[in-house]
């Protein structure tokens, strides 16, 4: 997650080449784990002194930390470089994880593979195919949608967005079949975004159209959420970085990295680069895509939706629709549902999506499951200020809900 500091500067004071980056942000506090020296990081417990002279930590207010301050980027710190230690390892277990159990769906179990064996017909699953599964694929099998919820219902899309958040995870042929073939419904696109912060893609999405409901066809966006062994969506996860916007309030530095965040010139409203093609950013990649489908049909509405991470990414697209006035899809935004998501700011910040979402009549909902470890991240502290906002479906252990 490196991020060089002399664009952070540059971005965030307004200075330097770019002029579209003026006001982008009025302060911020980001952490590089890939420049800590350990002397330093211990030296980081017990002077704020030595705050202004670290590599791995860049801060527009630097004396303003306080131990509690220092603790919690100590520890943020720690996470950030055991995941990276260890990313390489993780992934390859998780590989070996996820091929071992479509290895043995794929040929009906232990017996299955000794039968196979015999017969000379021992199938070997193929990671693009519509058959294979993800780790959470195998956890909860469910693909056909709760035929007791009617289109139209209250419930009807939290329902579907739930369903769409479990398939955000799997790759794009079984999304497809699934989308087309079993829920009878239209796959728009399937996506894998990049940002200027990671050299391979860090975000994938799926478009999807719905014509069930009788009054407009629904558009669902749903964005993938933390891959179990992907040591980079920890990372974002665990990341207490975050920049200030004058006026809106502190936002999560990984989330808006997964975005599309870029070094040089921030949030522009319109972008100008040779490479958008071959490496997509998401938020200016849907929104396009979103813009061209709301003109085709004027009656057409859409809904955001993700998991986890994609949780965090389905609440900050709308986020930055708003920072940059998009009125058009803001009035079409039929509504936000996230699964499991983390905070993603502090209380300024709930509070300009709270008036930004009554302005526009957008629904949102934030279900969460009283075991789920991520929305607690980053932690809810005076020293962290990271703050959930609007109504929560909280689900005890025994899954019955409680609105807060």
């Amino acid at each position: 997650m490196e991020f060089p500091l002399k664009d952070i500067r540059r971005v965030l004071s307004g200075g330097g080449e770019s002029k579209c980056n003026k006001g982008f942000s009025s302060s911020y506090m980001l952490v590089n784990p890939q420049e800590v020296k350990i002397l330093e990081l211990g030296g980081l417990l017990f002077t704020k002194n030595l705050i202004k002279k670290l590599n791995f930590v860049d801060s527009s207010h630097p004396n303003e930390f306080n131990f509690w301050h220092r603790f919690f980027i100590f520890l943020s710190i720690i996470v950030l470089k055991l995941l990276q230690v260890f990313a390489t390892p993780l992934a390859f277990f998780g590989f070996c994880l996820e091929f071992s159990l479509n290895f043995l769906s794929t040929n009906e179990g232990f017996f299955g593979i000794f039968l196979n064996i015999l017969r000379l017909k021992l199938t070997i699953p193929e990671r693009s195919s519509a058959e294979y599964r993800s780790v959470i694929g195998h956890l909860d099998r469910r693909i056909t949608l709760d035929k007791n919820i009617k289109p139209g219902d209250v419930n009807y899309f939290g329902a579907l967005c739930m369903m769409a958040s479990k398939l955000a995870y799997e790759n794009q042929a079984r999304v497809q079949h699934i989308v087309n073939n079993v829920w009878k419904m239209k796959l728009l696109g399937f996506f894998n975004f990049w940002n200027e912060y990671e050299e391979n893609c860090s975000t994938q999405a799926f478009m999807m159209r719905d014509t069930k409901v009788d009054q407009h066809d629904t558009i669902i966006v749903s964005f993938r959420g933390t891959e179990p062994f992907n040591a980079d969506d920890w990372c974002s996860d665990f990341d207490i970085s975050w920049y200030e916007i004058k006026g809106v309030g502190k936002i999560h530095g990984g989330f808006m990295k997964a975005l599309g965040l870029q070094k040089s010139i921030g949030w522009p409203k319109k972008i100008d680069r040779q490479d958008q093609e071959r490496r997509p950013l998401a938020y200016y990649t849907l929104r396009k895509r979103l813009k061209k489908l709301m003109k085709e049909n004027e009656g057409a509405r859409f809904v955001v939706t993700g998991h986890s991470l994609g949780g965090a990414l389905a609440i900050l697209f709308p986020f930055i629709l708003a920072f940059h006035d998009q009125k058009l899809l803001l009035e079409r935004l039929e509504g936000v549902y996230t699964f499991g998501q983390p905070r993603v700011g502090d209380r300024k910040l709930g509070e300009f999506m709270l008036k930004t979402f009554s302005r526009y009549n957008i629904r949102y909902y934030r279900f969460v499951y009283g075991f789920d470890m991520v929305p607690r991240l980053p932690l809810d502290d005076k020293a962290l200020m990271f703050k959930h906002f609007g109504p929560c479906i909280y689900f005890d252990r025994n899954y019955v809900a409680k609105v807060s």
